[in-house]
C-alpha cells in the first residue's frame, strides 16, 4: 500500500512486483535505477511518493494493486529467471499470454520440475521464501540407490557439506521402486540452491528427477506441465494475514554483539549459517 513515509526504494520497486527486494538492491548495484533522474549506485535510499524512480528507463506504477498468487507447473529444461545470459529458455518466456508481470517464490534449477508460485508482489515472494515463517516445501524425489537408515538418520537430523548447513529433511518411502532407482518424498523448511540435489549425492546417492509438489498450504494437485491457476483472493487474503501474524510473533534477532557467543556443533560440523 502506498504511505507518506519515506521506504526503501528497493521494497517500492519489489512491491511493484518488477522483482524481489533481493534482486531489486542488485539492479540499483549494476545501475538500472534512477531517482529524480539520477542514477543510483547504492540501494541505501528512501523514497516518498512524490519521487519518480525508473527502471532500465521506464517509471515504475506504485498505486496500489491488488496481491495476487498464481500456481505454475513449471516443466523440465526451463530456468527460473527473467533474464538467462545463457540464452536458454526461461520460465517466463513460457507463461500463458494475459498474466501481469509477476515474480516467483524461490527457484526451480532448470532440470527441477513442479510447483513454482508466481506473484505480483516482490515483498510476498520474499515473505514467502523466509525459513522464519516456516513453509514446507514437499518434493518427490528419484534417487539411484536405497539409502541405509544411518544415512536417513544423519539427513533427519540436517548435516553440513562444504561449510554450508542444511536444515533437517524429512523422508518418507513412497514405495515406488525400479531397479535401483527409488522414489522418496522430501519435506523441508528451507530452499537452498540445489540443496536435495546436493544433500542426496553426498551420501552417493544421485538424483536423477525431483518434483515439487507442495510449497506452504498449496499442492500442485492435477495442474499440468506450462498451466497455470491463479489463487482465490481469499485464500492470498488468509495466506497475508497468516504471514503477518506469524511477523508479529516472532522474536527479534538479537543485535550483533549481544547476546550468548554461538557455539560450535559437536562432531565436528561448523556452526549453523544464517
Amino acid at each position: 500500500m502506498p504511505t507518506d513515509k519515506p521506504e526503501r526504494i528497493a521494497k517500492i520497486i519489489a512491491a511493484a512486483g518488477l522483482c524481489s527486494r533481493r534482486d531489486a538492491e542488485r539492479w540499483i548495484e549494476q545501475g538500472r535505477v534512477r531517482l529524480n533522474g539520477n542514477t543510483l549506485d547504492s540501494p541505501a535510499v528512501t523514497v516518498l511518493p512524490k519521487d519518480v524512480i525508473e527502471v532500465d528507463g521506464k517509471n515504475i506504477k506504485r498505486q496500489a494493486q491488488p496481491v495476487r498468487v498464481w500456481l505454475y507447473h513449471k516443466p523440465n529444461g526451463l530456468v527460473t529467471t527473467h533474464r538467462d545470459e545463457q540464452g536458454r529458455p526461461t520460465v517466463f518466456d513460457h507463461l500463458p499470454a494475459g498474466l501481469p508481470r509477476v515474480v516467483s517464490v524461490g527457484r526451480l534449477d532448470l532440470t527441477s520440475e513442479g510447483l513454482l508460485l508466481l506473484t505480483t508482489s516482490g515483498e510476498l515472494a520474499r515473505a514467502l521464501e523466509l525459513p522464519k515463517h516456516g513453509l514446507e516445501r514437499r518434493y518427490r524425489v528419484r534417487i539411484n540407490g536405497t539409502p541405509s537408515d544411518k544415512h536417513l538418520h544423519l539427513m533427519s537430523r540436517g548435516v553440513t557439506i562444504d561449510d554450508v548447513t542444511y536444515q533437517p529433511f524429512h523422508i518418507v518411502d513412497e514405495g515406488g521402486k525400479a531397479g535401483r532407482n527409488q522414489w522418496l518424498v522430501v519435506t523441508l523448511k528451507e530452499g537452498k540452491n540445489r540443496e536435495i540435489r546436493r544433500v542426496f549425492e553426498y551420501y552417493k546417492y544421485p538424483v536423477s528427477r525431483l518434483i515439487r509438489i507442495a510449497y506452504g498450504p498449496f499442492e500442485l494437485g492435477d495442474l499440468a506441465p506450462g498451466a497455470v491457476r491463479e489463487i482465490a483472493p481469499g485464500e492470498v487474503e488468509k495466506l497475508l494475514q497468516t504471514l503477518q501474524s506469524a511477523t508479529r510473533s516472532a522474536p527479534r534477532e538479537p543485535r550483533s554483539g549481544q547476546g550468548q557467543r554461538p557455539k560450535g556443533v559437536k562432531g565436528g560440523r561448523s556452526p549453523r549459517q544464517k
